[in-house]
C-alpha cells in the first residue's frame, strides 16, 4: 500500500528523501510558551470595567457565598485546543529541498452537567503542510491543494485505518535560502493557524445551536486574542465578524508575560501580580490592537488561585483572563459586579487539583485539565501517525 509521501511525491512531481521523521515537540530547547502576545502592553490607567479600581479585590467571601448557598457554576462549557506536529519528510522542487510537515489537530469541548464531565463534541483533523511550490502550474492553491486531500484519502491505508486528512496546507518558500528563513516555523505556523480556524468554528456551532448563554458560559484554556488571518473560512478571519460569538465566552490562559504590565502611572508593575494576595482579582485594564487584532478591545485581569508560599515562582497560581467587550462595554466598560462574579466562579474551578499529574497544576481549572486530558487522549499513537508517511 502507497504510503502518503509516495502519494504526494507522484501527485505534485516532487523527489521525496525519505528522511528521519520526529517530532517538533521533542527536539525543543526550554523556553517559556506565553499563551498570549508576549509583545502587548497593557496598562492598568485604561481601565475596562465600569467601578475603575485602583487595587486589588477580595473574593474570598464572594467565592464562598456561592459555594454555600450552592449557586450552580457560571461555566457549563469548557474549550481546548492543541496540537502535534512532526517533521514527516523533505522534498525537492526545482533543484531546491523543502520541508514536509504534518499535523494531528484535536479540538474538544466538554459540558458539565449534574455535576459530571461529558463530551460536548470533538474534532481530530490530520493535515500536511507543503511548500507552495509543490503547485508548480501556478493555478490556484485551494482548488490544486484540495483535489490532492481527495487523492489521499483515496489511500487503502488510510482506509483500512478509518482516516482522513482534512487539507494541504501550502507554505510560502518566497524567502527560501535567506539566512533567517526558517521554513520549518513557517510549515508549523500553517498547522496552528488552521488549529485556531477550527476553534472558532466549534465556538460559532456552540453558539449557533444556543448552547451559550447568561447562565452556561464557555470556559477557553487560552488566550482569546486571535489575530486577523489571511486564509480560512472568510467569516472567520476577523474578530470583528465573529466577537459577537464570544459574549458568553471567558479565555483563561495558564501562561502569561508578566512583563507586559504597567501601572495605571504608566510605569512596570509585573511585581503587583507577583505579589497578589490569594483570591484577589485585579483591576480590569482595557486592551486594544488594531492592527493584530482589528478594532476588538478586550477586558484583561488577573486571579491569584493559590498562595504563592506553596508554589515554585511568583507566577505560579495566577491566571490571566480575557473578555471581549460588547456594545455598550466598549464606551462604559465591563460591569465590576459581572467581573467579580466571574472571577469568584474561576476561584471555585481551581479544587480539586491535578497536583502530580501536570506540572502546571497551580495555574489549572480542573474542568480545563479534564477536557485537555480527553483531547490529547483521542490522538492517534506518534508510532501510528509517522507510520502512515
Amino acid at each position: 500500500m502507497a504510503k502518503i509521501m509516495e502519494i504526494i511525491e507522484k501527485e505534485t512531481r516532487g523527489k521525496s528523501y525519505h528522511t528521519y521523521k520526529y517530532s517538533y515537540d521533542s527536539i525543543g530547547l526550554p523556553s517559556i510558551d506565553y499563551d498570549d502576545d508576549p509583545n502587548k502592553i497593557i496598562k492598568w490607567k485604561d481601565s475596562g470595567e465600569t467601578g475603575s479600581p485602583k487595587k486589588s479585590i477580595n473574593l474570598k467571601q464572594l467565592a464562598d457565598q456561592l459555594q454555600e448557598v450552592g449557586e450552580p457554576s457560571l461555566f457549563k462549557y469548557f474549550l481546548d485546543g492543541s496540537r502535534h506536529v512532526f517533521k514527516v519528510d523533505d522534498i525537492a522542487y526545482n533543484k531546491q529541498v523543502f520541508p514536509v510537515v504534518a499535523g494531528q489537530i484535536g479540538i474538544g469541548c466538554c459540558k458539565r452537567e449534574n455535576k459530571r464531565m461529558q463530551k460536548e463534541r470533538f474534532y481530530r483533523e490530520l493535515v500536511l503542510a507543503l511548500p507552495d511550490k509543490a503547485n508548480a502550474d501556478g493555478w490556484d492553491d485551494a482548488a490544486y491543494f484540495a483535489s490532492k486531500v481527495v487523492k489521499l484519502n483515496e489511500s487503502d491505508e488510510l482506509k483500512r485505518l478509518g482516516l482522513r486528512f482534512s487539507a494541504i496546507l501550502p507554505y510560502s518558500t518566497s524567502k527560501a535560502g535567506a539566512t533567517d528563513a526558517k521554513l520549518d516555523n513557517l510549515a508549523v505556523a500553517k498547522i496552528q493557524d488552521y488549529m485556531i480556524e477550527a476553534e472558532k468554528r466549534m465556538v460559532a456551532e456552540l453558539v449557533k445551536d444556543e448552547r451559550l448563554g447568561q447562565d452556561a458560559y464557555l470556559l477557553k484554556d487560552g488566550s482569546l486574542e486571535y489575530k486577523i488571518m489571511k486564509t480560512g473560512r472568510e467569516d472567520l478571519r476577523t474578530l470583528q465578524k465573529i466577537k459577537h460569538n464570544y459574549s458568553w465566552v471567558v479565555g483563561v490562559s495558564k501562561s502569561f508575560n508578566p512583563e507586559s504590565c504597567l501601572d495605571h502611572t504608566g510605569k512596570p508593575n509585573s511585581n503587583y501580580i507577583a505579589d497578589l494576595p490569594v483570591f484577589h482579582r485585579t483591576p480590569v485594564a482595557r486592551y486594544e490592537n488594531i492592527e493584530y487584532l482589528g478594532d476588538v478591545p478586550f477586558g484583561i485581569w488577573y486571579i491569584r488561585l493559590r498562595d504563592k508560599k506553596r508554589t515554585q515562582t511568583p507566577f505560579d497560581g495566577v491566571v490571566k483572563v480575557e473578555k471581549i467587550m460588547m456594545d455598550k462595554e466598549i464606551d462604559n466598560g465591563i460591569d465590576s459586579d459581572v467581573i467579580d462574579l466571574i472571577s469568584a466562579n474561576i476561584i471555585n474551578e481551581r479544587n480539586p487539583t491535578c497536583y502530580g499529574t501536570d506540572r502546571r497544576w497551580a495555574n489549572h481549572l480542573y474542568p480545563v485539565f479534564l477536557t485537555e486530558s480527553y483531547v490529547k487522549s483521542r490522538y492517534i499513537s506518534t508510532e501510528m501517525f509517522l507510520h502512515l508517511f
